[in-house]
């Protein structure tokens, strides 16, 4: 109902339900994709990931929550080509921000990134490949029991199958174990 642009909204719960503010556009230069919000527990803000729709580049920005109202910094590039499938997730142990993507501007392989949020921007690290094939259907979660970032894709060199691997976040950096597929039919 506004060109598509990206738009963020504030939700107060109140036993089973809830109610809203109003609408902040935070991306306004065309219809956005692929986008993807994680909570920054350590400093308590909002990171929103998605490609832009001009350049086509992956891009993140930090938002911060007011009463029912939210408010968001500069744009944030952390990768300059085509960014597709992006999932986030927060590692509360080490207090970063891991973004993962279809880098289509690298033969479409699945890679990853560490973000570091101070006040209202975001700082990334050197991406990391974490699949050197198509690599589509992206999910991320963090799991807070082994201190680890667990990512799980469609691997299409090798027949889309449904895949997992483990990632281990150092600094501003991360680096991953064996993928190990769990699905030997495709999963979107």
């Amino acid at each position: 109902g506004n060109s598509q642009y990206g738009t963020a909204i504030v939700g107060t719960v109140s036993g089973t339900s809830i109610s809203f503010g109003s609408p902040t556009v935070y991306q306004n230069s065309g219809a956005l994709s692929y986008n993807s919000i994680t909570y920054d527990s350590s400093n308590q803000k909002v990171v929103v990931a998605y490609k832009n729709p001009s350049s086509g580049y992956g891009v993140a920005k930090v938002g911060t929550v007011s009463g029912t109202s939210i408010s968001f910094g500069s744009e944030a590039v952390f990768n300059s080509g085509d960014s597709r499938y992006i999932s986030s997730t927060f590692d509360s142990t080490n207090n970063k921000v891991v973004i993962v993507y279809q880098d289509n501007s690298n033969s479409n392989y699945g890679t990853a990134v560490v973000g570091t949020v101070s006040g209202t921007s975001i700082s990334f690290g050197t991406e990391v490949v974490f699949e050197s094939a198509n690599t589509e259907y992206i999910s991320t979660v963090y799991d807070s029991a082994n201190d680890k970032v667990v990512i799980v894709y469609q691997d299409n060199g090798n027949s889309g199958y449904g895949t997992a691997i483990v990632g281990t976040v150092s600094g501003t950096s991360i680096s991953f174990g064996s993928a190990v597929a769990f699905e030997s039919n495709g999963v979107y």
